[in-house]
């Protein structure tokens, strides 16, 4: 074994622990690729503007007609964009670089000067497939020859799919299975494929996928979908203005063709809408005689238009042309955010139960084409057609610990879950000084009365120390100047105590979000009080559990802790001060380029990491390294250290977002982060410092093959942890599913460690990841992820809401009046005090 096959951290040996079982996973074995070297050319397409799929075409029609030559008897395949590869050489004479000419047939109407393409080949090396068998095998490092030879078969397993279906990113999506989403759009059902680099072999990576496209058809009933009318009848009246600019939003850059000159169905791109109607946009024919376009499409093409009131669609600088005679092309993707009720629809579709999703997977394999596909022969690559059995474990599951005077103080849970039934909460807080709001005028004032009688009794019940149980409430217009009524209710709350104000709690209409996140950004960042907001619904029958649930949130935002481990079940952190950081980065919505980034950070306060500390930045958008960790960091050594009197000797940092092309960088910079923050505080402070990404965003899937080692979803077991055969050759990375199913198919959390100074084994970080995921605070089940990593998720979630100006109803809304500097300054800050609680549980 060579020393330095890689900078990150290598594989202590696979873990041992739990119970051995067999599951599926969705790879499927690569058995043969490529022996010799594989010629890789660079391919330049004039115009450099066109688009990836003419591209394709382009070369497709080149191949067609055996690339003038240079291709007779050789398949080569092509990446959509800049490089081909070949298993031979191509003659390019001597200077190994020939320029062609290739003319695209279009079928629609006459020749153009636009469908001849000069296409530029030039050799740019032969890749070493050699050398890819024996990363594979530990024997040599991940070269960038390594990483071109896995992109040599990631191009050839997508380059018959991509001549047949619609591409998005690694996807291919078809119409075949469509179902309408609201709003116009519609979901495509597709396949995700990619190759991966794994133990001993290379494994192909196919899950279903969906994603939303427009519907296609003809423009007035689109519009009307759009605008959520049941036809363009309701819009005889016209389009109110608001709706107009929502709509022009909306098919901005969308691709239609018309059809009302006959054979001519020319295509063009949506660049605005007229502001007025058919009827009422005027303009100067060759003439110079001033006519609407209704009267201009009756007197030139004899049309009588149906639907005068609609606006026009203008296309190239000034083209008018009525949505009547234009259709949207089939294959766009919605590029915009979903709506709650799209969203819930997207659900509702991809939604599967493992054995149907794992049935779709298998048939995934025929329609991209693995068996007799020409190309892949010619690279001497063949992959197996089933999916890949893998020896997993189910770790056993951990002990969780509430009130010693609870019934069952200390027990194990089934089945990942569990319920507050005769339990009480390990530390209850005390809830003196506190007041109600009413925003929802619905609610009569008894209604009100009751449901805090009802909620003081299970939170007593559930062991807290509930002082004050006759809160005074005050009711106010959810329209009005949130600021003020939330700052009388403070005073009230605290004239009726007599002592500082602990909690506002909040009865919300519905979950409309700007109301929310109004009370989060003052209760957060101007009173700096601890907020609980629950919905009027829930207030004429106050359900237990419910009430459970609102008293596991407030407990912790009052400082409390609901349950923890016992010590010997959590060694690394008990035997010796240690430190659990999670920390996030969260992105605004795909297509804004104001609004920042927001980091989170959360901090572990004591020997039992059950309460924890945040700090947030705001950054640059979309900048994935933590900017300030430093700084933050220091900041929750300190609080870590005001909380239990001890510096950590270890700090444990699980960090979320960050993509595989991304882990060196975010390593180097962020472990240096740390360590620079460690030796700020002292000199000589030198905690020893294990750093792991945390990633939801994968396609890994595992499958239980005994019914017997399947939960009742016909998911794995919680618990189920996989670190052989389809992990990375050598690096030490894992895949644990700690959740119990709910609906579809589970998807596991993969943990790759970049920087271990700690010295876990597999099993002991397993052990450890696993165990933690049992104490998130305000649910009474196991989550998917590690609970650090989950709180810096809500932290910079929540950040999101503490910005002056926003405009919530409208998300599309961008703040496009302010630029990023202004943006950043428009966040506000946490108050200190609660940046040592949870509120943002």
């Amino acid at each position: 074994m060579s020393v330095n096959l890689t900078e990150l951290v290598k594989r202590p040996g696979a873990g041992k622990a739990g119970k051995p079982v067999r599951v599926r996973a969705n790879f499927f074995e690569v058995t043969n690729f490529a022996n010799g070297n594989i010629h890789h050319y660079d391919v330049t397409l004039d115009p450099p503007s066109t688009p990836p799929a003419v591209q394709r075409k382009v070369w497709k029609t080149f191949e067609d007609t055996d690339g003038q030559g240079i291709l007779k008897g050789i398949k080569t395949v092509y990446d959509g964009r800049k490089n081909v590869f070949s298993p031979k050489p191509l003659p390019l004479g001597e200077d190994n670089a020939k320029q062609f000419e290739v003319e695209l047939q279009e079928n629609s109407g006459p020749k153009r000067a636009g469908n001849v393409f000069k296409i530029r080949i030039k050799k740019a090396g032969e890749v070493n497939m050699e050398e890819l068998r024996r990363f594979l095998t530990g024997q040599s490092a991940c070269t960038s020859n390594c990483l071109t030879a896995i992109m040599v078969l990631d191009v050839l397993i997508r380059h018959v799919p991509s001549m047949l279906y619609n591409t998005v990113g690694r996807s291919f999506f078809t119409p075949a299975d469509k179902r309408p989403l609201p709003n116009g759009a519609e979901v495509w059902q597709g396949f995700y494929q990619s190759a991966r680099p794994t133990v001993g072999k290379m494994m192909i990576n196919i899950d279903v996928s969906a994603t939303a496209f427009y519907e296609s058809g003809p423009l007035p009933e689109i519009v009307a979908k759009i605008l959520g009318r049941r036809s363009v009848d309701e819009l005889r009246r016209g389009i109110p203005d608001r709706e107009i600019s929502k709509l022009e939003k909306v098919l901005k850059s969308l691709r239609i063709q018309i059809n009302h000159r006959g054979d001519k169905k020319l295509k063009y791109k949506v660049t605005k809408l007229t502001p007025s109607s058919a009827e009422r946009t005027v303009f100067k024919d060759e003439n110079q005689n001033e006519l609407t376009v209704a009267n201009y499409f009756a007197k030139q093409y004899n049309k009588r238009l149906s639907f005068p009131f609609l606006p026009c669609v203008v296309v190239k600088k000034d083209i008018f042309l009525p949505m009547e005679v234009c259709e949207v092309l089939p294959g766009q993707r919605y590029m915009k955010k979903l709506n709650e009720r799209q969203t819930a629809e997207m659900i509702k579709f991809t939604c599967q139960k493992p054995n149907v999703r794992a049935n779709k997977i298998n048939q995934g394999m025929g329609l991209l084409q693995y068996r007799d596909n020409p190309y892949m022969r010619e690279f001497g690559m063949s992959v197996k057609p089933e999916m890949a059995v893998v020896q997993a474990r189910v770790l056993p599951t951990p002990k969780i610990s509430y009130h010693k005077s609870s019934q069952e103080a200390e027990f194990a849970p089934m089945g990942g879950a569990w319920n507050l039934r005769g339990k009480k909460v390990a530390q209850g807080a005390v809830l003196g000084s506190w007041s109600v709001v009413n925003f929802a005028g619905n609610v009569p004032l008894p209604a009100i009365q009751r449901f805090v009688r009802e909620l003081c009794q299970t939170f007593i019940d559930t062991g807290l120390n509930v002082v004050n149980r006759q809160p005074p409430i005050t009711s106010a217009d959810p329209q009005g100047n949130i600021d003020r009524t939330l700052k009388e209710a403070w005073l009230q709350a605290g004239n009726a105590a007599k002592a500082t104000p602990q909690l506002i709690f909040c009865i919300l209409p519905n979950t409309g979000v700007p109301l929310y996140a109004e009370i989060k950004r003052i209760t957060d960042t101007v009173i700096g009080v601890p907020s609980q907001c629950v919905q009027s619904k829930h207030i004429a029958d106050a359900k237990k559990q419910y009430c459970a649930n609102v008293c596991l949130k407030v407990n912790m935002k009052l400082g409390g802790m609901n349950l923890f481990l016992s010590p010997p079940q959590i060694p690394f952190i008990s035997q010796r001060p240690t430190i659990i950081l999670g920390a996030d980065v969260t992105h605004p919505a795909p297509g804004d380029m104001n609004r920042p980034s927001v980091a989170a950070v959360t901090a572990s306060m004591d020997a039992r990491a059950s309460t924890y500390a945040s700090a947030i930045r705001v950054q640059a958008n979309r900048t994935e390294i933590i900017a300030d960790l430093a700084n933050m960091i220091k900041e929750l050594l300190k609080t870590f250290y005001q909380s239990c009197g001890q510096k950590p000797e270890r700090i444990l940092f699980y960090r979320d977002g960050v993509s595989e092309g991304q882990f060196k960088q975010v390593m180097d910079s962020e472990v240096a982060a740390i360590k620079a923050a460690c030796a700020s505080l002292d000199k000589a402070y030198n905690p020893t410092i294990t750093f792991l990404v945390v990633q939801k965003r994968h396609h890994a899937r595992f499958f239980p093959i005994e019914m017997r080692d399947a939960d009742r979803t016909g998911n794995c077991m919680p618990g189920t942890v996989v670190d052989t055969d389809i992990v990375h050759p050598f690096e030490f990375d894992f895949y644990l599913q700690s959740h119990a199913g709910l609906q579809g198919t589970s998807r596991p959390t993969h943990y790759h460690v970049l920087h271990d100074e700690n010295k876990f084994t597999s099993d002991s970080l397993q052990e450890l990841t696993y165990r933690l995921c049992y104490i998130y605070g305000r649910a009474t089940r196991a989550v998917s992820i590690v609970p650090p990593a989950y709180y810096a998720d809500l932290v910079a979630t929540r950040a999101r809401f503490h910005r002056r100006g926003e405009n919530w109803s409208d998300t599309d809304a961008t703040s496009e009046s302010m630029d990023s500097e202004a943006q950043l300054a428009s966040f506000a800050v946490v108050k200190p005090d609660l940046q040592k609680v949870m509120y943002f549980m």
